[in-house]
């Protein structure tokens, strides 16, 4: 066999660190609860402190990190030197979940001798995308005692699709029937029947028929101590660049992990500064103003966000009153400080699709590697404002990184974020962000090998208070 030449690509380019580092997250992530799990194991790793709801909010300066359910809470307090007025917040919001199919109740059927599962579609995932696929079942299951324990299986499960000798006129329109089709595959009944087995090479091996046994299991739990459980699916192949140059980058769960990750990267940069950082008067805050920077990951934005863990539920004022109340602040303080705090809502946008382009604004093309996307629509289902606009370019100026405005075509109405919905909460002024993506909301999912970094960059500069 010929060497391959030096010069030639190579199949499997290197990940540049910061995409190294976002695809270990996703990997780590493949359920909201896996997600704020992982954000607090590195915040604590990084000098942050896990806060219980149950006690009172600490005043002391440094790092705080909060789970509740599949939401993750992280904020900093200045030093008290920097502390001489009333503070404000800088907070990005990002959401945990991601489209997929969770687990019914009595899950477990067996159908012409196959293993399948009962799910129901959560949120709204290009279905097809989902198709001969290896699937892992991830999430939380609840003992009987209250206890919560994160799961995860390895590829376990499959989506198969009908095959093209049995369906001839497949190409012209692939039709997936949610409840006929949607029943993913995670084995074959043995023909001995149920329990376990031994393989060829002496290995017992798990031939029990009801998944749920299965995910116990690899929880460490018996099967009868659980209670409850909140299990969804996710794509087990690794996220990776490709293009000409490896300017691409592909992965799961990108709409919107890739936020979530910018956040808590500019929160791990933020434990080595010297203490507490100061607003400078950006878009009419007052400055001089001591910043509180805070990372908001809400679940089920997916499905609306009205949920006790998403941005239309309580859980971020309850942050922000409480951190304010354990400084001291309250009642005109508080409103004080709401007005000049700002909240980036931060979440995947379109770039063009090249093979669409009729889909998209025929003036404003975001592109990828263009930087960062400044989400605009009239009707408010983006945030975005003259005065959001203005404070972002800003942002991305002092973090010497591009940026590109996005638009929806008239005849495509676009989705929403958890901008609006926090903005009507709490009334900071709130702009809307995120990186652009092709296929979003597939199994798999594609951007800039670039604009991760950069998004990240821009966030971390809006924390430092610039």
């Amino acid at each position: 066999m010929t060497a391959p030449d030096a010069d030639s690509p190579r199949l499997t380019p290197d990940l540049p660190e910061h995409l190294q580092d976002l695809a270990d997250f996703v990997m780590a992530s493949p359920s909201s609860y896996h997600a704020a799990a992982e954000v607090a194991r590195r915040l604590e790793a990084a000098g942050y402190v896990r806060v219980n709801e149950t006690v009172d909010f600490p005043a002391e300066p440094g790092g705080y990190v909060l789970v509740r359910d599949g939401a993750v809470m992280a904020w900093r307090i200045p030093d008290a030197g920097h502390l001489t007025s009333t503070p404000v917040f800088r907070i990005l919001g990002a959401h945990t979940d991601s489209p997929t199919f969770k687990l019914k109740p009595r899950p477990s059927t067996t159908r012409e001798g196959w293993l399948q599962a009962g799910v129901e579609v959560y949120g709204g995932p290009l279905l097809n995308s989902w198709l001969d696929r290896e699937l892992c079942f991830a999430g939380r299951m609840v003992t009987v005692d209250g206890r919560e324990h994160l799961v995860r299986t390895g590829p376990i499960a499959r989506f198969p699709q009908l095959a093209i000798h049995l369906d001839r006129e497949v190409n012209s329109g692939l039709k997936l029937d949610r409840q006929q089709h949607l029943n993913p595959i995670w084995g074959a009944v043995p023909a001995g029947g149920a329990g376990w087995a031994t393989d060829a090479g002496g290995r017992s091996v798990d031939q029990t028929t009801d998944i749920l046994a299965v995910l116990a299991r690899t929880a460490g739990l018996e099967a009868d101590a659980v209670a409850g459980f909140d299990v969804v699916m996710a794509d087990t192949q690794a996220p990776g660049v490709f293009g000409a140059s490896g300017e691409l980058f592909a992965s799961g769960r990108l709409d919107n992990l890739s936020s979530v990750h910018a956040g808590l990267v500019a929160m791990e940069s933020l434990t080595t500064s010297s203490g507490g950082v100061v607003a400078d008067g950006v878009a009419g805050e007052s400055t001089g103003a001591p910043v509180i920077p805070v990372l908001a990951a809400f679940d089920h934005e997916e499905l609306g966000s009205a949920s006790r863990s998403g941005a239309a539920g309580p859980v971020l004022e309850d942050v922000l009153r409480r951190v304010l109340d354990a400084l001291g602040v309250s009642g005109q303080g508080a409103a004080r400080s709401f007005s000049g705090s700002w909240l980036l809502s931060a979440d995947a946008g379109h770039l063009v699709h090249p093979n669409y382009a009729e889909r998209h604004d025929p003036v404003n093309h975001p592109r990828a590697n263009g930087g960062p996307l400044l989400k605009i629509n009239a009707n408010q289902r983006y945030s975005t404002d003259a005065a959001g606009a203005a404070a972002f370019a800003r942002w991305c100026g002092v973090a010497g990184v591009p940026f590109q405005e996005f638009v929806s075509n008239n005849g495509v109405p676009c989705g929403s974020t958890i901008g609006p919905i926090s903005a009507t909460r709490l009334g900071i002024r709130t702009v809307d962000v995120g990186i652009g993506l092709l296929s979003m909301h597939s199994a798999r999912e594609m951007c800039g090998a670039e604009d991760p970094a950069r998004l990240a960059a821009a966030v971390t500069a809006f924390y430092e208070g610039v």
